[in-house]
């Protein structure tokens, strides 16, 4: 009955994923927003709603570490899942933005998020105002250099000729999918964990992260089979910077959030390491290119962590 609960959330979570992406950008289309803006703020921070429910849910529900792991592993699964996945279908290119921008305020994020968890064990509201500061800043950075950007293909333009009533009705299904797909993965992944006997903090930096990065994933596989060319390693990076910015900050700002040693001493590491092992390989030993044996690298990286995580 709980592995039914998980596999039904993660469900209305892929499902509300989809909805809310579709209607967030089809407004932003009816108010001739930029493609590129649009793909880096309203689309990235609609990917990562999943995520910010499933974390507000568990930590007002009394299970922190839920709440926390959740991020880290989706940030995890981004890289080593997600990213692996798309590099040994497709080999991407990574442009030198990447390394000057996206990376960089990932890293930046990710080292002041292990900063504020390591000094006291808690992510309180006040760090959590930071987290949306920073955010806030990384936003106008893109926002003030987007004139000089022609287009984002990840957009669709068809999504310009939605009625108001669709909009409105794929809203409202974004919003109960979501909050019962919530609702459902935390429920199913506390009674699971305890059935049996391992940590919330192994179920959720495992099998709920992944659940909460499956509508990315889903995205880029039709992204692929479509042929399209706006697949990008920067993408999934903005998501993870998403993550840590507004889900992390958001659900700090409504109930401060205690970190188990274990997360700080194991999860955050590996966060870092995935962090760290992108930049290599997208500078070694090929610059600007993440080919199929370093998705393939990414991807054994990742079975490593979860094996670890359950050892």
């Amino acid at each position: 009955m709980n592995l039914t609960l998980i596999f039904i959330g993660f469900f209305l979570l892929v499902i509300g994923g989809e909805f809310i992406v579709r209607s967030s950008v089809a407004l932003s289309l009816r108010f001739n927003i930029s493609k590129f803006v649009i793909g880096m703020t309203v689309v990235s921070f609609a990917t990562s709603l999943p995520e910010l429910i499933v974390s507000i849910n568990a930590a007002v529900n009394g299970s922190p570490s839920i709440a926390i792991n959740n991020v880290v592993g989706s940030n995890i699964a981004n890289i080593g899942l997600v990213l692996a996945l798309i590099a040994i279908l497709s080999n991407i290119s990574v442009d030198d933005k990447f390394f000057k921008r996206d990376w960089s305020w990932m890293f930046f994020l990710s080292i002041i998020l292990y900063l504020f968890m390591v000094e006291d064990n808690l992510l309180n509201g006040f760090e959590g105002l930071l987290l949306i500061i920073f955010l806030s800043s990384f936003v106008y950075n893109i926002l003030k250099k987007s004139d000089s950007i022609k287009s984002y293909n990840d957009v669709d333009d068809k999504l310009k000729l939605t009625s108001n009533f669709k909009i409105f009705i794929w809203l409202l299904i974004s919003l109960v999918t979501l909050y019962f797909g919530a609702e459902f993965l935390v429920d199913g992944a506390v009674k699971f964990a305890k059935q049996i006997n391992i940590s919330e903090a192994v179920i959720s930096v495992t099998i709920v992260a992944i659940g909460t990065s499956i509508p990315e994933l889903a995205a880029s596989l039709v992204a692929i089979a479509k042929n399209e060319k706006g697949i990008s390693v920067g993408n999934l990076i903005g998501s993870n910077i998403f993550n840590i910015g507004s889900v992390l900050g958001i659900t700090a700002m409504i109930k401060e959030i205690p970190i188990a040693q274990e997360i700080i001493q194991r999860d955050i590491v590996w966060m870092l390491m995935f962090a760290l092992m992108i930049m290599v390989l997208s500078v070694l030993p090929v610059k600007n290119r993440i080919s199929k044996y370093k998705g393939l690298i990414m991807l054994l990286a990742y079975f490593v962590f979860i094996f670890q995580a359950f050892a």
